[in-house]
């Protein structure tokens, strides 16, 4: 290495010598405190004596401050060339290490200390002009302003440092000859008796320094000079890079240890999880170890709390390597329930928790679901103080309890727990929930459906003890009866035809709205029309431009569906009805239009522009109600559905929902949903949606599907297929959802050229961010999603835009 050139004498560039080296810790720490410089390198020995009589004190000790900063740096380049000359030169130009990862290991050691040594050369080169030029040096602050901006490479070197460390380490255990070059390099008297260790380090310590020395030089920089002014500002520079380089550096051990623990991982044989431990922004939240108690089976677990996700492992006896203990759970499906000091179980959540999306913003819990009622089961009795009870909800459920060895660390647990799953609610909340009926439904008069009409503005609700109608206008006023009837399970409004359809005792029976009255529950019967018997569901809807009234009675072997149509009002008002019509409730309501049979038990009906689809045991069918052709949804050419069509248990995946998202088809079933095109053909092969939970309902809110399982709503987006939000509850079900046609929606091509071809369902109406009940675009207040959590009825809706 060639040293630096020393300063030539004279009264404008002052007497100087070669730039001496600061003294170097074993840790790599510079020196250069003035009880510790060599004499050659203070200032006052460096200019004649006759410069140095002329300077007041206070400038001597200024002079002294700047000549520190300005050889300090002379020797932080010549420490950085000592790494380019005796270390990546050789690495480079020899076999010590193998050359297919010669260049990788070089990058990732030494990283970008090219970078910095041009930086620094500059920097360098302008404050020896600066010394050489001037005995006394009036400013620096100003060489100082024009370098610091471009101290981006510290902050890259200073975050990779622990990946450089960890690749040297290990190189060194398992490669003999990269030992013995590491040993005589150290060795060698251009070392300084430094391990590479501390030369790797200069670059960060020499950042976090330059405050230290422009701090010592201002301190004795006179009011008038433009440094007074000038240093501040750069310290302030300096320090906004030091603050990314601790900012990077903490986001790289992150990722570092997430990298080594996902390498240290070891699954039980089919369990393997990806836990996606190297995405970007993945953190480690929380660490420690809790205790089993389960006989036989006590001992210590290492629990890691990351930023998506509980994990349970057990460190293996032999090298470092941890055995996953449980399935991790995702937070999203986590539920814990702890025990106070007085071993009394409480949950966590259930006092008040942030709306979704908004930050920092509480809203009553009563805004929200029940929480799940999940009851803990202790294992290893004795004592429950400081235990915790981690439940991983869904179809992969199960509970675990751990117990902590203090209150403190107990304390710690729940709280990072709860605050973590309170962020990701935070920033995942597409949906809002209001509550529309609390605590009125109770018992046998437990809702069991609900429809919103009125624009929106009224619900109707069917229970075990009959019909109620609210006016959500009267804020005040709780649900009023207006039909006493026993066991109803489905209701739902035309409101263009103001009538009332019910399904109550296996019977479908209609009432005029205008006949219902809150103040005698038995007038509307007087009303009623008897639309059919022995019925299992029915449905409402509009096909072919028409609408229809599907009522669907279904056994183990068979179904069979009759379609009617209602009756327009105003044509039922010119004639007057007989004497027989009134003694069986008046005019009809619906009219026949056609009946057909299915020889296989059907569980819903979903309506197509043109067609109708029924879900079936054997999967989905295509009807047309014209002339009633039936044919199976999935085309049996296709081999990709193999899956749909055969299991090898026996049990067939239930169908349960179709949605039309632009030219294809989104099918749910009740384990995962897949797209297939018009021609009945899979399409978007990469796109899966294996379901969470054991879904009993569904909804779609483009661009959202939301899957009802009775512990949490399951949201996922329809393009990507990931989960976009979960909303926990208990005893969820979905009360209502629809999806009304609409000429005013486009979706591409809507002729059919087969049966196979276009199924004619328009796509959804996206909702107006600002819609409260009614629908931008569609049918008034149809577009509402209603679910159900105990005695409490909420409605979801689109988040509103921050």
């Amino acid at each position: 290495m060639k040293p630096q050139p020393g300063l030539s004498s004279g009264l404008e560039g002052g007497v100087g010598t070669e730039g001496a080296e600061g003294k170097t810790d074993e840790d790599g720490h510079e020196g250069g405190e003035m009880g510790f410089v060599e004499a050659g390198q203070l200032w006052i020995h460096s200019v004649p004596a006759e410069i140095v009589n002329s300077v007041s004190d206070a400038e001597k000790r200024r002079q002294e401050a700047i000549n520190e900063v300005i050889y300090t740096e002379r020797d932080f380049v010549r420490d950085m060339e000592y790494l380019r000359d005796l270390w990546v030169a050789p690495l480079k130009s020899t076999d010590i290490i193998p050359e297919q990862r010669r260049a990788d290991f070089i990058e990732q050691v030494f990283w970008n200390v090219h970078d910095i040594i041009a930086v620094n050369t500059r920097l360098r080169d302008a404050l020896n002009k600066r010394q050489k030029s001037y005995a006394v040096v009036e400013t620096i602050a100003d060489i100082f302003l024009d370098a610091v901006p471009h101290f981006g490479p510290f902050v890259s070197y200073g975050a990779h440092q622990l990946y450089g460390k960890y690749e040297f380490e290990k190189e060194k255990a398992a490669n003999p000859a990269f030992a013995q070059f590491v040993d005589e390099t150290e060795r060698r008297k251009e070392s300084r008796k430094l391990e590479l260790n501390g030369y790797l380090t200069k670059p960060t310590t020499r950042l976090a320094r330059y405050p230290l020395l422009l701090e010592a030089v201002l301190k004795h920089t006179p009011e008038d000079s433009p440094d007074k002014e000038n240093i501040p500002k750069v310290v302030a520079l300096v320090r906004e890079f030091l603050g990314e380089v601790n900012l990077q550096t903490g986001k790289a051990e992150n990722r570092f240890n997430l990298l080594q623990l996902d390498q240290q991982l070891v699954f039980r044989p089919g369990e393997q999880v990806d836990l996606r431990l190297k995405d970007e922004g993945r953190e480690l939240i929380y660490k420690g170890a809790l205790r089993r108690r389960t006989q036989g089976d006590s001992g210590e677990l290492q629990v890691f709390l990351f930023d998506h996700a509980l994990l349970m492992v057990k460190q293996k006896s032999k090298g470092e390597q941890y055995k996953v203990y449980r399935r991790p759970i995702p937070l999203e499906l986590l539920f814990i329930a702890a025990t106070d000091e007085h071993g009394n179980t409480y949950n966590p959540n259930a006092a008040t928790v942030t709306r979704p999306g908004r930050p920092g913003k509480l809203q009553p819990r009563n805004s929200f679901p029940y929480p799940p009622a999940v009851v803990a089961k202790p294992e290893g009795g004795g004592k429950n103080a400081f235990s915790i009870t981690f439940v991983h909800l869904g179809r992969k459920y199960y509970q675990m309890t751990l117990w902590a060895s203090t209150f403190v660390s107990h304390r710690k647990w729940v709280e990072s727990i709860v605050r973590q799953q309170e962020v990701m609610r935070a920033h995942s909340g597409f949906f809002d929930m209001d509550t529309l009926s609390e605590g009125f439904f109770t018992g046998v008069n437990t809702v069991t459906c609900a429809v919103p009409f009125s624009g929106g503005r009224k619900v109707v609700y069917g229970t075990g003890d009959g019909v109620y109608f609210s006016d959500l206008r009267e804020q005040n006023k709780g649900p009023m009866k207006v039909l006493a009837l026993t066991d109803v399970v489905q209701v739902d409004v035309l409101d263009d035809y103001g009538l009332l359809i019910v399904l109550s005792e296996g019977q479908v029976i209609t009432f005029p709205l205008d006949a219902l009255d809150p103040i005698d529950p038995m007038a509307g019967l007087k009303r009623a029309k008897r639309i059919a018997s022995h019925s299992s569901f029915f449905k409402t809807g509009t096909c072919i431009g028409r609408t229809f009234v599907c009522v669907v009675k279904t056994s183990p072997l068979s179904s069979t569906i009759k379609i009617l149509e209602p009756i327009d009002q105003n044509i039922r008002g010119r004639s007057k009805p007989t004497f027989r019509k009134l003694l069986q409730g008046g005019n009809d309501t619906l009219r026949p239009y056609k009946e057909f049979y299915i020889p296989v038990q059907s569980s819903s009906i979903h309506f197509l522009k043109t067609k109708l689809c029924v879900a079936c045991v054997n999967g989905f069918e295509i009807i047309d109600p014209e002339t009633l052709d039936t044919q199976g949804l999935l085309d049996p050419g296709d081999e990709s559905l193999e899956f749909v069509r055969r299991r090898g248990d026996g049990a067939k995946p239930k169908p349960m929902a179709i949605y039309r998202i632009e030219n294809e088809f989104l099918l749910c079933y009740d384990e995962f949903a897949f797209y297939i095109n018009r021609n009945g053909w899979r399409s978007r092969r990469e796109f899966m949606v294996h379901w969470e939970g054991s879904p009993t309902g569904f909804a779609l809110h483009y661009p959202y599907v939301l899957a009802f399982e009775p512990t949490f709503v399951e949201i996922r987006n329809v393009e990507t297929g990931s989960m976009s939000q979960v909303i926990q509850g208990n005893n969820l079900r979905c009360l209502f959802t629809d999806t009304p046609p609409s000429s005013l929606h486009h979706g591409g091509r809507q002729s059919m050229q087969s049966m196979h071809g276009a199924y004619g369902m328009p796509p959804y109406p996206v909702q107006h961010p600002n819609a409260q009940f009614g629908v931008v675009g569609g049918v008034a207040g149809r577009d509402e999603i209603l679910m159900v959590s105990d005695d409490r009825v909420l409605t979801l809706r689109m988040a509103l835009p921050q």
